[in-house]
């Protein structure tokens, strides 16, 4: 059975993880928050985001990413960034069972160490260029790439309107 692993790493923004967490249950995804966050999980702006979906979503969380790489080890991560030239769709993920894919805080997103171990597998969306705009918003991106890999999949177990 096909896994799709959202993973955010010190995310800073309750909004931002709540429409992820939203997003993650209506596609049946499972979503990794990575410790430290600049909020708690119980916060009112992350509830209201992500409705009353919460108690519908597969959560994890971890002290840090040291304990969320151990508890993972041996599988592929993908690391979505604005720092490579990989795009994002030119990946084949319908050879895979289970996708994971991290994104960085919104401040600074993945450490350049972490994206240097993980170059090989590192992901960007493509954007033009503006001057003092320097990505998109992290739900957006997440969402980006999360129905990449669901359509590569077929879109397994989703439901297609009626019309």
């Amino acid at each position: 059975m096909m896994k799709l692993h959202i993973v955010l790493l010190e995310p800073e923004i309750p909004q931002n993880t709540g429409n992820i967490a939203r997003s993650c249950v209506i596609t049946g995804a499972s979503l990794h928050l990575i410790k430290p966050m600049k909020f708690s999980i119980s916060d009112r702006e992350v509830k209201r985001a992500g409705l009353d979906y919460w108690n519908l979503l597969d959560l994890k969380v971890y002290e840090d990413y040291e304990e969320f790489c151990s508890k993972h080890e041996g599988r592929k991560i993908y690391y979505a960034t604005t720092k490579t030239r990989r795009v994002y769709s030119d990946v084949n993920y319908g050879e895979e069972e289970e996708v994971y894919v991290m994104f960085g805080k919104e401040s600074k997103g993945i450490p350049e160490e972490v994206l240097h171990e993980n170059s090989d597998t590192a992901i960007t969306i493509p954007m033009r260029q503006v001057e003092k705009a320097r990505s998109l918003n992290l739900s957006n991106a997440c969402a980006i790439v999360m129905y990449e890999v669901l359509k590569q999949w077929g879109f397994p177990g989703m439901r297609k309107g009626d019309l």
